[in-house]
């Protein structure tokens, strides 16, 4: 992909080439990250044999109603099979394999999706791409090229593939001033600014790449978000958006702020049930569907972090959620998140949905759906499943996941997301539901967006790779994390299978590095308050408790852990009995969730055959051990990848090294701080003072 006029002239080759024009050949950039895993470089031996052999070309048989979707379809056929040949356009030969386009009338939404396999035209094999709709053929091909991206002949694609869920999001914490809350690759890609009059051609290359993996809708602002983004002026802007990113098949939706009514409306209240409220919503949503007929919805975050939102006026999520649900009509959707926690709580703070949300089951209207975060306190390295699924059957739920890795290095080193959203997709409810993807199948996923004003997207080059994850993942849960590193690898960097093989590895183990050297054994929210960079496990005197780390470690010297068993908060008893049997005993509970359920003494003995004192040093040494492997491996393939990437990846691995050592080192030293323990024998010694340690600070962090 590029940038301002390349992507006007790219475009202009494309549909030239599809056309069977003549254009002259494009010069070769430097490989900076902006193409993604959409690059289409040029296949080698075998592969790239079979495809000259086969000299495709792109038929739409006489009569096939045309759209813009379908042109994209032809458009990124035919520039997409030119470059994996080395050329600029497709040249047809007698033996030209045709690729046939068999798409229905319909514009279609793409759920019914597609299918590729051989077949008769013009009495003459062929290749036919098959869908209900038009976006069903522009997923296709996208399917298609990757197909050919890793390797495989044309004659031997099969391919039949839907949507898993029909929801595939993205969550932008994008604020209209550029500033991304939680961002760590530069500022937002929205130029609010010069909307509607200047649509950045960024915009279309990201319509695209989300288009290539299936993600078909975009939360363009903050969750907390500013009342005057649903101001005339910004409903212009909204408009320009959705029409450019309609042949894409993405549907626009906007964050809405509960208090809009008071606060750009002129009301006195935004209580859900006063009849003005609801008028003004109904008048408001009808501004909006005016100017944008396929407008998604709303996103609201509400009573939660200090937003505002039903309950401030005694009324329940379900009535506020409603309420703006009979504004929207059967024309869109709101989308309520169940992120909520308020320092009046006493309970434990992970508790906290659970008790709102599920005596409200089957109060909820049909367009409501209620978006859950993966685990039950906010996207830590690792959480168990959020007790939310499964025990709502009469609401529709939403998997909420972080692509942006606010907790796992922000934008340094590699932490690749995959199998945290595997293990949480796979996770069995216990409640007759199912696993936690079959109860979100009929709903979808969403996932808080990592892009930014970064040339590379992402802030670091692997960081693309969580992108791709997820919208793979959201079209098809049952694909392996592995087998997605792996496609995302290859197109994103090399086909070599030694080095592939190298880089699915080191993406397959890199989550689990951060986690051992971040938060081993359940540990959880240790990092420094407000950027959440670096450890912080000392801080203990925020003015609400559960912003405290010591509220989630509760280490003192005779123990560690946070006791949620029936002794202690009894988060455990919202989880299925099934489900909480297997963590209600620390002797035989998986170690992963050890600390996250229970509290026990430094000496304790564990099935490793370690004490826990043993077992969390080993956990903090095997992560820096990880990511110190890493970087050799990456290491060992600098003569396999392009120069400028490499550097920079090893560059992002060496920051990594030096916080993997900072967070063992400082958590070590406070542990040691409280318990009084010598480190094990052969355990390398802590570098700095507990003190040093302490009086790190950064105003500066990404994030703050």
């Amino acid at each position: 992909m590029m940038s301002g006029r390349g992507v006007v002239n790219r475009l202009a080759m494309v549909i030239a080439a599809a056309l069977g024009c003549a254009v002259a050949a494009a010069p070769l950039r430097a490989e900076d990250g902006y193409a993604l895993w959409l690059r289409h470089a040029p296949l080698e031996g075998e592969a790239l044999a079979d495809l000259r052999a086969a000299a495709p070309v792109v038929v739409a048989p006489p009569g096939e109603d045309d759209s813009p979707t379908l042109k994209i379809t032809r458009a990124e056929l035919a520039q997409g099979l030119a470059a994996m040949q080395g050329e600029t356009k497709l040249r047809a030969t007698p033996d030209s394999l045709p690729i046939v386009l068999r798409c229905g009338r319909a514009r279609g939404d793409g759920q019914s999706g597609f299918a590729i396999a051989p077949q008769a035209f013009a009495g003459r094999r062929a290749l036919a791409i098959s869908a209900p709709d038009h976006l069903g053929c522009l997923y296709a091909s996208f399917a298609l090229l990757r197909e050919v991206a890793l390797g495989r002949p044309l004659h031997a694609i099969r391919l039949g593939e839907a949507p898993a869920m029909p929801l595939r999001m993205l969550n932008h914490w994008d604020n209209p001033d550029g500033h991304v809350e939680r961002g760590y690759a530069g500022r937002s890609i929205f130029d609010w600014w010069r909307l509607p009059e200047r649509l950045d051609p960024r915009m279309i290359d990201y319509a695209r790449a989300n288009a290539s993996i299936g993600i078909n809708a975009v939360v363009v602002n903050n969750v907390n978000a500013r009342a005057f983004m649903l101001e005339p002026r910004y409903i212009a802007k909204l408009k320009r958006l959705a029409d450019a990113w309609r042949p894409y098949g993405i549907r626009v939706f906007l964050a809405a702020r509960f208090s809009a009514p008071i606060e750009i409306g002129g009301l006195a209240r935004a209580d859900p049930l006063d009849p003005a409220v609801r008028a003004w919503w109904q008048a408001k949503a009808d501004e909006i569907y005016a100017a944008i007929p396929d407008f998604g919805g709303f996103l609201v975050k509400a009573n939660s972090e200090g937003q505002p939102g039903p309950q401030d006026y005694g009324r329940s999520h379900a009535e506020g959620a409603n309420m703006l649900a009979a504004a929207l009509g059967n024309r869109g959707t709101v989308i309520w998140r169940a992120f909520v926690y308020k320092a009046e709580d006493a309970t434990d703070r992970t508790m906290q949905a659970f008790a709102e949300f599920v005596p409200l089951d089957g109060q909820f209207a049909k367009n409501v759906i209620v978006q859950v975060k993966n685990g039950p306190l906010d996207f830590q390295p690792r959480e168990p499943f959020h007790p939310l699924f499964g025990a709502m059957p009469n609401t529709r739920l939403m998997l909420e996941v972080q692509i942006t890795r606010e907790y796992l290095g922000q934008a340094s080193g590699i932490a690749y997301l995959g199998p945290l959203w595997q293990e949480v997709l796979g996770a069995d409810t216990g409640r007759g539901g199912g696993v936690v993807a079959e109860v979100i199948a009929p709903v979808g996923m969403a996932g808080v967006a990592n892009t930014g004003s970064d040339r590379n997207w992402t802030g670091t080059d692997f960081d693309q790779a969580n992108w791709y994850a997820f919208g793979r993942l959201a079209w098809q849960p049952a694909l392996s994390s592995e087998q997605i590193a792996r496609e995302w690898a290859a197109q994103t960097f090399t086909r070599d299978p030694q080095a592939l093989g190298t880089i699915t590895e080191m993406m397959r183990a890199s989550r689990e590095h951060v986690v051992n050297y971040t938060g081993p054994l359940g540990l959880a929210h240790l990092m420094g308050t407000g950027h959440h960079y670096g450890p912080a496990p000392w801080v203990c005197d925020l003015p609400r408790p559960e912003w405290n780390p010591c509220y989630y470690h509760r280490a003192d010297k005779d123990g560690i852990g946070f006791d949620r068993t029936a002794r202690g908060s009894n988060a455990l008893g919202q989880y299925a009995p099934a489900i909480a049997a297997q963590w209600a005993d620390p002797a035989s509970i998986d170690l992963r969730y050890l600390l996250w359920f229970h509290r026990l003494a430094w000496d304790a003995a564990l099935p490793t055959g370690r004490s826990l004192w043993a077992e969390l040093v080993a956990r903090y040494d095997a992560g820096v051990a990880g990511v110190d492997a890493m970087a050799a491996q990456w290491g060992r393939l600098a003569g396999a990848l392009d120069a400028a990437r490499h550097a920079a990846v090893s560059a992002d691995l060496a920051i990594q090294r030096r916080e993997a050592r900072w967070w063992r080192d400082a958590s070590l030293a406070y542990w040691q701080s409280l318990n009084g323990l010598p480190l094990p024998e052969g355990a390398a010694p802590v570098a700095e003072s507990l003190e040093a340690y302490q009086a790190r600070n950064f105003p500066e962090a990404p994030g703050q």
